[in-house]
């Protein structure tokens, strides 16, 4: 699928999207694309994945805490309060946290957090601090080393083991993601298959329910993944450089799409299509997403154009 960037009337630039969709036994049902045996990072899109495997492994997170873990959360003073209780728990606190310190993603949190005298990078701010306190949690329990960043560490190595089986593919060698962790790679056919058992495996049901239960915890209102998750019954997730996967609940349906410009708008746009494409998306949900369909083109702080499919 191609996605077109339109302004003033002219195709500006264009975004290749691979996009998939498979059944609840992994057999795609839709694709366009390089959609098999194109490997990619999938970045934070997997989080709900490693949330399970650190919570399958001791971490006895509640399920708002569960839904932090999952997350790319903005750092507002909610979501640092949940990591600082998972860390206190078990007697561990902020410098343990492996991710690199950082500012809040958003910029209404950063000003918050510098009306109190807190405007330097910390680690809780980090999007990923959720993640990272769910791993500590689940070394505590395991009597494992707290270096759990580490590619052979046990739990990294359990990470590895529950994406195989989920996406049906190796997803090694692994890179390093942005927060340190190692990342791993998949096709976009393995991201869909990853989502389809988050929609109906029973070993996932606990972080499916965090997800879908407490939607404000695991992304804020105004991104698009909170937006579909409002409107349709899903579990969304997505991960930097235009990738993103879509559990539907209903059906046992997994989504998955990467932009191979790294264009999350784009990526958004072609799974919206093809969910369209296969009945998912009803008339009303619709007109409430209907800006993710065709995103605005700014130009002088008005729309002049929008994200459009211009090939199918």
């Amino acid at each position: 699928m191609i996605i077109g960037s339109v302004r003033s009337g002219l195709v500006e630039a264009v975004h290749p999207v691979a996009v998939a969709a498979v059944d609840s036994t992994g057999r795609v049902v839709a694709a366009s694309g390089d959609v098999a045996d194109r490997d990619f990072f999938l970045r934070s899109a997997i989080k709900p994945i490693q949330a399970a495997v650190s919570q399958q492994h001791g971490a006895a997170l509640g399920l708002e805490q569960l839904a932090v873990a999952a997350s790319s959360h903005s750092a507002f003073p909610v979501h640092v309060a949940y990591v600082e209780q998972m860390l206190l728990e078990v007697g561990l606190e902020a410098g343990h946290l492996r991710c690199p310190p950082d500012h809040p993603s958003s910029g209404d949190a950063e000003v918050l957090w510098a009306q109190r005298g807190r405007s330097q990078p910390e680690r809780l701010f980090h999007n990923c601090s959720g993640k990272h306190a769910a791993m500590l949690r689940a070394c505590m329990a395991n009597d494992w080393s707290l270096e759990y960043t580490s590619r052979h560490h046990p739990l990294q190595e359990a990470v590895v083991a529950a994406a195989e089986e989920v996406t049906g593919r190796p997803v090694t060698p692994t890179g390093v993601d942005g927060c340190g962790v190692p990342t791993l790679r998949s096709d976009v056919t393995g991201l869909a298959r990853a989502f389809a058992r988050i929609a109906i495996d029973p070993d996932l049901a606990e972080v499916r329910t965090a997800a879908m239960r407490y939607t404000s915890l695991t992304r804020d209102g105004d991104r698009p993944e909170a937006q579909i998750a409002r409107w349709l019954p899903t579990v969304v997730k997505g991960g930097a450089m235009g990738c993103v996967g879509v559990a539907w609940i209903e059906g046992g349906i997994g989504i998955a799409a990467k932009a191979w410009t790294g264009d999350g708008a784009a990526a958004d746009v072609a799974v919206l299509t093809l969910m369209e494409e296969l009945g998912l998306v009803p008339s009303h949900p619709r007109a409430q997403l209907a800006g993710l369909f065709a995103p605005e083109v700014l130009g002088g702080g008005s729309p002049v154009g929008h994200l459009a499919v211009i090939e199918r």
